[in-house]
Order: structure tokens, then C-alpha cells, then sequence
């Protein structure tokens, strides 16, 4: 081939539209030549991304249940470095640091809805399990997907929308024209990181503000068990932001059902009874707070919504997965036969019988693992390698497309199928209490890993085919990027218990691992289960999709705490807001662009201060340099600490409406 120094900018008019008859889509890197792609440069920047963006997603999503997708803000600061260090060429060079980097938010995805269930059911946690687990299934997310590449990715052009990768792969072209945007995101960043830094740290206002600072808020708490409260992090706002208006408006109505009617009407039920009411439940009704109502009655209906709607994303999905051995058949048959050796660049995979042979090989891992660290017989250890491939190699295009069409993972839910299937499984073996349970939620880690970092993948593969990347050079560095990010957050979890911990006040919310403890706990060892509770939530998910409302971000609203919550909703708002205050569709788009950028900032800034500030506290756990007495706990508890929490919010508020409104068309 020959060898071109010079990349076009700009995507082709078809790169968004479903192609004609005979019509074949030209990337921006033409598929007859040679460009930069796999270089020193590349390669160390994204395991740098790899590196600090595992560390920050870890935080947040263990905060406030979610993990920013690292995707945009990696591709920003890709585009930045190398326009920077004035890098000729540096759009191959730009995905691969984007590929190799966005492997930390699917692979701390893994990791974190799960592997702090250890440490709340109190269960051995070591940092091997952490590794080897998200590792593992990190390797399986990448193989199983690779015979499906070329079908999300090529035949499907133009029908499924990609949303994520959309975006990241403007940013990337317009990054060839020059990285200013990245100065946008910088100093978005540091404002974001530093307010939330300020009352993390310093306790200079409360992070949660509460509605009763006010008398008439007070009474509403005490009498009828109704308050509203709001997390004022940079942080959740710039979450809200990028989830945009519709989505964040029904999370914050299934936190508003559960807060303003189910938690006032157990209390409305149960406030006379003057025994305890529930499988577990030690305290009357009437000496419960909200939360104490929230956490006993009401938690266990968003789990069952969560489920109910794993299960409705499986079925809607049913002809994808029956597909799936096909594919994976005619994908093998076409290398037989030669046709799957093409010369075209940007058509190559790894081979597939090396797929087959790497499969083979992190199954013995899988098996291996098993045996030695986690279930106690080959054959207990047997059945549980049987567990993780059938069942992540069947969830693996539902991951797929749930990601191509909404740019949301549903793997939440998927690894609560994934549970209590293999809780009832294991049960069945003889495998029960706690190293029923470790069992258990080591094969959830796998496997949650594996769904979240095929979900992820794909959006890789798709940008770079939008570019004109090697495929087979995408998918050879992914596994160099999720080897380096399960290292790094294995490490992040185990400083994070130290500094915060999972549970009690002041622990971090940990929501999705809390909830597979809560649901994994009864299973293994003969507890009651809430199962009522379960079976409403689950009715609840079937009625909202009758009514064509998404069950799943509706059950996490009803999960996740208010105070996380609330922030989504003006995020939203102001993503709306920014969006449609000109007649200007050109203006109204590069004020939202602007706005995510902004975002993107708070959550990059927010996160990774957060990091600083954990990693501070466990060094000072350890070595007492007094860190800990800088935090002002009398103050930021205080009303007057809510008070200024709340008008430094509405600052922060303000400076993003202000910043995003100053893009030019």
C-alpha cells in the first residue's frame, strides 16, 4: 500500500445514512493507503487516558451510580495533546489513544457494580479478585464481540444511530482542524474539580441541601415524611447535562415516586402498627425516617424494576441473540474459504481461528481462576466457567445494540438476570453461604465486565470505520487498555473502602453493588426475600412500557438516592435551555456542543479531584498528617452550610448557561 502523509477533514454526506444499492461508504482515511496509527505517542496516551479516566469513573460511579462514558472527554484531550505537540497526521493516532483510553469506563462499569458487594456482605475482597475478575471478562467482552463487528458496524451503516460515537468522532475530526476545544474542557475541569474539592475536602458548604432548611419543609419531613433534596456536585450536574432533558426527567420521576408516594404512604400504612412490618425489618414504621422507609420498603421496588427491565431488554433482543452462532458461523466459514481475507485496511479483524484459539485460551483462565480462587471443586468450578460463557456470549449483542441505539448499556440489569440465575444454579450444586455468595458475585464481576466492555467496543470499532482505522489494530490494543484499567481500578476500590467505605452514612452510595448484595444475600442463605416488593417493581417496569417510557432509567430512579437524583433534572434543563433559545438551528447546536464540552469538564474535573481527595484520606488514615481535621463538619451540616451550598450551586448553574451561550455558529 502505498503510504499517505495528508488526512481530508470532514465526514462523506452518507456517513450518517443508510447506503443505496451498490452505494459503498469512502471514510476519511482512504482504505487504499497507510496512515499513523500504532505509535509510541498513541500508545502511552491512551494508557495514560486509560490510567486516569479508570480512577475518576471509578469514583463517580461508585458516588452516584453512574460511569460517565470516557469516549468524549478522552477523544478531547486526545485532540488537544496532539494538536499540542503539533503531531502531523494525528487523526489514526487520535482513535487508537481514544480506543485504548475508553476501555476504563466499560471496564470500571464491571467492577463497580459488583465487586463492592464484597466488602458490604463482608466477604473476602482481595485485590487479585478485582484484577483477574474484570481482566477476564474484559478479554471475553472483546473476542465475542469480534464476529460481529463487521454487522453493527458495516451492514447496519445508516440504521442504527451510534449516538456516543457521533459525537466522539466529530470531536476527532474537528480535532484535525485543531484541539481549541480542549481549552474549553480544561477550564471547565478545573471549575468543576475545584467546587466540588471545596466542599468535599473543606466542608465550605453541605453537598446536600435539603428542603428543610425551611419551616415549612421541616414540617413536611416530620409529620407526612416528604423532603427534597439535591446534590449540588459539579459533578452530577455536567451527568445531567449530556443525559439531556427527557431522560433525566424520567429518572427523576421514578425518584419522585418513590419519595413523595411511596415513602409517605408506607409511613401513612404503617404509622399505628406497633410491631415491625417486613422480612428483615427490626424497626416499627412510625420511628422511621424517610430514608429508614426509603432503604427498607421502598429500594427493594426499584431492584425489581431494574430486573424486569434486564428482562425486557433481552426479549426485545431475542432475534439478535438467536442470530448470534450464525454470525459467528458465517464469519468463520467466510475465512475458510478465503473471503474474509481482504485487502482492504479497513475491513481486517484479528483472524478469526486466533478468536476461537484466544477464547479457548481465557476460558482455561476463567476455569483456572475458578478453581484456585474462588469455588472450592473442579466441578463447582466447571459449571460456573459454563455459566460466564453461555451466558455472556448471549447478552453480548444485546449489550451491542443497546449501546448502537440509545448509547446506554443496560448491563445493570443484565448482571441481576445474571445473579440470580447463577445463584439458583450454584444452590443447585451445593454451593450456599458465604462462599456461596463470593461465588456468586465473582461470576456477576466477569461477566458484567464482559457485557459492559462489548458495549463500549463497539462504538470503538464504529468510530474508527467512520475514520478509516484498522479494525484489527482497534481490537489487538483493547486488550493492552483493559489489562492496564482493571489494574488501576482494582487499586482505586481498595482505596476507596479505605477512605470511605460502602456502607453507613458516610459511605459511598455503591447503588448498583448494593443492590446485588441485596438481592444475592437472601438467594444464598435461606433469608426471607422481599419477593412482593421484587414483583412490583417488576410490574411497574411492564406498565411503563406499555405506556413507551423506559422502564430501566425509571427503575434507577427509584433506586438511586433523591440527592442524586435531583441535579439530573436541572442539568437537563439547561442542556434544553442552551439548546433552543435561537431560531438559529446552527447557533442553537454549537451553544448544546459548547454545553457538552462544559459538562464533559465537570464530570472529567469533578471526578478525578474526588480521586485526590480519597486518595488523600487513606494516606492520612495511615499515616495521620491531618488532612482529615481540614474538614468543616459543624459548618457544612449546619443550615447556613446548606444555605451557601445552594447559592453556590445556583453560581455554578449560571456560569454553565453563561459559558454555553457564548458559542458562535
Amino acid at each position: 500500500m502505498e503510504r499517505d502523509e495528508t488526512v481530508l477533514t470532514g465526514l462523506p454526506e452518507n456517513a450518517f445514512k443508510e447506503l443505496k444499492e451498490g452505494e459503498e461508504y469512502q471514510p476519511i482515511m482512504s482504505p487504499g493507503r497507510v496512515y499513523p496509527e500504532i505509535t509510541p505517542w498513541s500508545v502511552i496516551w491512551g494508557l495514560v487516558m486509560a490510567v486516569l479516566f479508570s480512577a475518576a469513573a471509578a469514583y463517580s460511579g461508585l458516588k452516584i451510580g453512574q460511569v460517565f462514558e470516557a469516549a468524549i472527554p478522552i477523544a478531547i484531550l486526545a485532540v488537544g495533546v496532539t494538536g499540542l505537540a503539533k503531531k502531523p497526521n494525528g487523526l489514526g493516532q487520535n482513535v487508537i489513544i481514544q480506543s485504548i483510553g475508553s476501555a476504563s469506563g466499560s471496564v470500571v462499569a464491571g467492577a463497580i457494580f459488583t465487586i463492592p458487594a464484597l466488602y458490604i456482605l463482608a466477604l473476602p475482597a482481595s485485590y487479585f479478585h478485582m484484577f483477574i475478575a474484570s481482566a477476564l471478562g474484559g478479554f471475553i467482552g472483546i473476542l465475542f464481540l469480534i464476529p460481529f463487528r463487521k454487522y453493527f458496524v458495516k451492514d447496519m451503516h445508516g440504521k442504527l444511530p451510534f449516538p456516543e460515537g457521533t459525537a466522539t468522532t466529530e470531536i476527532l475530526v474537528t480535532g484535525e482542524k485543531g484541539g481549541k476545544e480542549a481549552l474549553v474542557l480544561v477550564i471547565s475541569g478545573l471549575i468543576g474539580g475545584a467546587f466540588d474539592f471545596t466542599f468535599s475536602a473543606f466542608g465550605l458548604w453541605s453537598e446536600v441541601v435539603t428542603s428543610r432548611i425551611i419551616s415549612w419543609g421541616e414540617i413536611l419531613s416530620d409529620k407526612f415524611k416528604m423532603v427534597l433534596k439535591i446534590d449540588v456536585s459539579a459533578m452530577i450536574l455536567g451527568l445531567g447535562y449530556i443525559i439531556g432533558l427527557r431522560y433525566s426527567a424520567i429518572i427523576v420521576a421514578g425518584s419522585f415516586l418513590s419519595w413523595f408516594v411511596f415513602v409517605p404512604l408506607v409511613h401513612e400504612i404503617g404509622r399505628n402498627l406497633t410491631t415491625p412490618l417486613g422480612a428483615g425489618v427490626t424497626a416499627l414504621i412510625s420511628q422511621m425516617s424517610p430514608g429508614d422507609i426509603f432503604r427498607n420498603y421502598v429500594r427493594p421496588i426499584g431492584i425489581g424494576g431494574i430486573a424486569m427491565a434486564g428482562i425486557i431488554g433481552i426479549v426485545r433482543s431475542w432475534r439478535i441473540i438467536a442470530g448470534a452462532f450464525k454470525l459467528a458461523y458465517v464469519e468463520i466459514a467466510r475465512r475458510k474459504s478465503g473471503e474474509g481475507e481482504q485487502a482492504v485496511r479497513t475491513q481486517t479483524d484479528i483472524k478469526m481461528l486466533w478468536v476461537v484459539m484466544l477464547v479457548l485460551l481465557t476460558a482455561i483462565g476463567v476455569f483456572a481462576f475458578f478453581a484456585v480462587g474462588v469455588v472450592p471443586s473442579l466441578y463447582q468450578a466447571v459449571v460456573a466457567l459454563l455459566v460466564v460463557v453461555i451466558i455472556s456470549f448471549l447478552f453480548t449483542t444485546v449489550a451491542a445494540n443497546a449501546i448502537a441505539i440509545v448509547g446506554t448499556n443496560p448491563v445493570s440489569g443484565m448482571t441481576l438476570m445474571t445473579l440470580i440465575l447463577s445463584s439458583v444454579v450454584l444452590v443447585e450444586i451445593g454451593l450456599t453461604g458465604k462462599s456461596g455468595m463470593l461465588s456468586a458475585m465473582i461470576i456477576g464481576g466477569v461477566v458484567c465486565t464482559a457485557l459492559s466492555v462489548a458495549g463500549s467496543f463497539i462504538t470503538d470499532l464504529k468510530i474508527g470505520y467512520w475514520l478509516g482505522s484498522t479494525p484489527k489494530k482497534q481490537e489487538t490494543w483493547k486488550f493492552l487498555g483493559v489489562l492496564v484499567s482493571a489494574a488501576t481500578v482494582g487499586g482505586v476500590i481498595l482505596v476507596l473502602n479505605k477512605a470511605y467505605g460502602f456502607t453507613g452514612p458516610q459511605g459511598l452510595v455503591a447503588p448498583q453493588a448494593n443492590a446485588m448484595a441485596a438481592v444475592i444475600k437472601p438467594l444464598m442463605s435461606n433469608a426471607q426475600t422481599p419477593w412482593m416488593l421484587y414483583a412490583v417493581g417488576g410490574v411497574i417496569a411492564l406498565l411503563l412500557l406499555v405506556l413507551k417510557v423506559p422502564p430501566l432509567a425509571f427503575a434507577l430512579g427509584m433506586y438511586i438516592p433523591q440527592e442524586l437524583n435531583t441535579p439530573l433534572l436541572i442539568g437537563g434543563a439547561i442542556a434544553w435551555f442552551v439548546s433552543t433559545r435561537s431560531k438559529n438551528e446552527k447557533l442553537n447546536n454549537a451553544r448544546l456542543h459548547r454545553g457538552t464540552l462544559i459538562a464533559s469538564g465537570f464530570i472529567a474535573g469533578g471526578a478525578l479531584l474526588g480521586v485526590v481527595n480519597a486518595f488523600l484520606k487513606f494516606i492520612d488514615q495511615q499515616w495521620s498528617f491531618g488532612y482529615n481535621g481540614w474538614f468543616n463538619a459543624g459548618w457544612a451540616e449546619s443550615t447556613g452550610g446548606e444555605i451557601m451550598g445552594l447559592v453556590m450551586f445556583v453560581l455554578l448553574c449560571g456560569y454553565a448557561v453563561w459559558d454555553s451561550m457564548r458559542a458562535k455558529e
